[in-house]
């Protein structure tokens, strides 16, 4: 992928092909505020959001490399000030650990943590969603304790079931649709997380706020059925 710097506010620009071009952005709510303001601006196929970088297609039959180029210049010197009040909080029930979470207790062992203490670290504090990707709708969730860095599986698995919580690389994840995947499962949620029939199918969306908080078995299956 080629890249080159631009002056739009000190970013740099990347050459990602034909008609796609990508900014480097402080943080997921830079990336937020721009793709927003690109979309509204009518001039671009589609933006997509990452962590920490906005891409954004345009049509080069009208458009060549440089005018494009200009064009995210001058969006990102114009993209309103990113706003700071708190977002939406989203409260999610976790089962963890048993056949809802299968590698919590390899994870317990690696980290030295007890079952209760690992729970005790993962629900005590406030997480924010990072950006969705990967599968439709697979929430990245920031800010996990240092003391639960855990790296991927060495092998993914065929199919994680919807709902699954894992943990990975400083973030949590939730694989909001059943696929495959290589991140190591600590519990799962009974959450409606995905709603096909809704107007906006997904509950979680970048920049969420995210608490978890633990529920038993029976509790996961009462909320289920509830």
């Amino acid at each position: 992928m080629a890249s080159n710097d631009a002056d739009g506010a000190g970013k740099r620009i990347f050459d990602c092909g034909d008609d796609l071009i990508a900014v480097e952005l402080e943080d997921t709510r830079a990336s937020q505020a721009l793709a927003d303001h690109l979309r509204n601006s009518g001039q671009w196929i589609e933006c997509v959001a990452g962590i920490a970088s906005c891409v954004a297609q345009f049509d080069n039959a009208n458009v060549n490399l440089a005018e494009a180029r200009q064009r995210l210049s001058s969006a990102i010197d114009d993209v309103p000030a990113v706003r700071t009040e708190e977002s939406e909080l989203v409260e999610v029930p976790v089962c963890y650990g048993g056949s809802y979470g299968p590698d919590l207790g390899d994870i317990c062992e690696q980290l030295d943590l007890s079952r209760d203490e690992f729970i005790n670290l993962h629900t005590s504090r406030e997480y924010r969603v990072d950006m969705l990707g990967f599968t439709p709708g697979f929430a990245f969730i920031g800010g996990l304790d240092d003391a639960l860095n855990v790296p991927r599986r060495p092998e993914p698995r065929v199919r994680v079931e919807a709902g699954s919580v894992g943990i990975a690389g400083g973030r949590t994840g939730i694989y909001t649709l059943s696929g495959p995947g290589g991140w190591p499962i600590v519990g799962r949620t009974p959450a409606r997380l995905f709603d096909a029939a809704a107007r906006d199918p997904f509950r979680l969306h970048a920049g969420m706020r995210v608490r978890f908080f633990a529920v038993s078995p029976d509790e996961f299956d009462a909320m289920v059925s509830g």
